[in-house]
């Protein structure tokens, strides 16, 4: 299956799948512990993925482009930051004290 986004074409199969899946747990987490929220591990996967596609559509915009698997998990993480942030904006939760 192929799908447009952005300007590229993303292939979604087995092995992409995969990397999807590894890159949106490690953005997620990434994003997770920079803004000290907790969304338990299947809640860091989706957080990355949908930071990936959310940081991607970003940099485009700044005409950014990453390269790698270092590339692609900045992005993620950046997108999975602006994420956090906007739900808490939305919802009007900030960061919880913790003593």
């Amino acid at each position: 299956m192929s799908t447009f986004l952005v300007g590229q074409s993303v292939n979604i199969d087995g092995t992409n799948l995969l990397w999807w899946l590894i890159v949106g747990l490690i953005a997620g987490v990434l994003a997770s512990a920079i803004t000290r929220s907790s969304n338990g591990i299947i809640g860091d996967i989706i957080l990355g993925i949908i930071g990936a596609f959310v940081g991607g559509f970003i940099l485009s915009l700044l005409n950014i482009t990453t390269y790698g698997l270092l590339g692609t998990i900045l992005a993620a993480t950046l997108g999975a930051i602006v994420v956090i942030l906007l739900v808490r904006a939305i919802t009007g939760r900030g960061r919880r004290r913790v003593f």
